[in-house]
């Protein structure tokens, strides 16, 4: 059966033009309608998810919370074996390496590495050295080592490393990122050990537990410009940038 409803029952003008223009409204109050109802339907489920996961951790025997403490011990385990690896490896200090060979050779043993080309001569290469040095303690997951750019020309020049103090941030043998100079910690001197581990987490070769999105605010100091710096391979890459504010190698 077909039903024909005029369009003053509607309420609709009798010119057919102006239906269009009222459409559109009709659309996008049904439109608002929509997106409401499956806010609402989502929050039921996430309620739902939440009530089940209750539910579930109020049923849970004496055989599922001995399975529970079973994963947790072996995971404490398997951490403190990883533990014994990182300090086996230097982990825990802040080294000096000699020469470019013991540079690979870190860069093999450690999935995460933070080095500091420095120096002797250069202020800044000192105040990178106080940071570093605490944070080699505090992330023992991540080995923290400096090496002097005079005595590894092949690496500085593969590296393209022109300003010190510069960090090469490595994961996995290959390069994350660099902190060239202190133009990424604040551009000062009188930057925090907080700012700069936050700007390490940022290149993910500690474990951070900050907000990496927003930076330590008792870590600035004024003006504030945040660079992440092209990849590059251990042996070879791109050229890097560079800060004027900071010594040229």
């Amino acid at each position: 059966m077909i039903v024909v409803v005029s369009s003053c029952l509607l309420g609709l003008p009798r010119d057919v033009s102006h239906w269009p223009v009222i459409e559109c409204k009709m659309a996008g109050v049904n439109a608002n309608a929509m997106v409401e109802k499956q806010l609402v339907a989502a929050t039921q489920i996430i309620e739902q998810q939440l009530d089940a996961e209750i539910e579930r951790l109020d049923n849970l025997d004496s055989d599922d919370l001995d399975a529970i403490r079973r994963e947790r011990l072996e995971a404490m385990k398997k951490r403190q074996q990883k533990k014994q690896e990182w300090i086996s490896n230097g982990h825990g200090d802040y080294s000096e390496l000699y020469d470019e060979k013991e540079f690979f050779e870190t860069t093999k043993k450690s999935e995460n590495v933070v080095c500091h080309f420095y120096r002797d001569q250069f202020v800044r290469c000192k105040i990178v050295d106080k940071h570093l040095n605490i944070l080699a303690r505090k992330h023992i997951e991540t080995k923290f080592c400096k090496i002097n750019a005079e005595k590894a020309p092949f690496l500085t020049e593969r590296l393209h490393i022109r300003v010190l103090p510069t960090l090469c941030l490595v994961k996995d043998g290959k390069t994350k990122d660099y902190i060239i100079g202190f133009t990424d910690l604040g551009n000062t001197d009188d930057f925090s050990t907080e700012m700069m581990e936050w700007r390490i987490g940022r290149a993910d070769v500690i474990e951070y537990s900050g907000d990496l999105l927003c930076p330590p605010t008792n870590g600035l100091r004024g003006g504030q410009r945040m660079d992440v710096h092209r990849k590059k391979t251990i042996r070879g890459g791109n050229k890097g940038d560079s800060d004027d504010s900071d010594s040229d190698y």
